[in-house]
């Protein structure tokens, strides 16, 4: 993510840069240049000349700030219904097996709301409620833990190779054995 909380600027980073661009506006009107501009409110000439070029279209009010960029694609109430949908489970959704992928969630989301979100934007409204992402353990059903403990106490010992003997090796091809 691009900043720590989570998606956006907070309001009074945001009042912040709308007041550089304010500024900006200001010295476009005095006939400043754009290289003078950017080096005094330290920000990259291609931002003065965008700002300067929505300046010339729609004058100091294209400058101000439109908002927080994040809105959430659902409510808080659509997410709780969301919620309860996934803990139906991928079976009565009409999936044949007891897995969630974010594929499906974004099926049911689009069933269920009528809307359609890409894959990352399906991550990161799961991950922003708090879901994380699960890898289911891969093993057997028939394991038997006592079985392998077993194994790795009394067999493995004595087929693991025996450690090397430590010293001096040669790293020679005519001589291998010198040590």
């Amino acid at each position: 993510m691009r900043y720590a909380q989570g998606g956006g600027l907070t309001a009074e980073r945001r009042a912040f840069r709308e007041q550089v661009r304010l500024e900006a506006a200001g010295r476009f009107e005095a006939g400043e240049k754009t290289s003078v501009i950017a080096r005094d409110l330290r920000v990259s000439e291609r931002s003065v000349e965008r700002w300067r070029r929505s300046w010339r279209e729609g004058g100091t009010e294209a400058l101000r700030s439109s908002g927080p960029a994040g809105v959430p694609k659902l409510s808080a109430a659509q997410f709780v219904e969301l919620e309860e949908e996934l803990g139906r489970g991928p079976a009565a959704h009409g999936f044949e097996d007891q897995r969630w992928t974010l594929a499906r969630v974004q099926a049911v989301i689009g069933r269920r709301f009528r809307m359609r979100l890409s894959i990352a934007t399906v991550w990161r409204l799961l991950k922003r409620h708090g879901w994380s992402w699960q890898a289911p353990a891969r093993r057997a059903l028939e394991r038997d833990e006592h079985a392998v403990e077993l194994w790795k106490q009394e067999v493995w010992p004595r087929v693991k190779a025996p450690r090397r003997r430590s010293g001096p090796g040669s790293s020679s091809r005519t001589r291998p054995g010198s040590r």
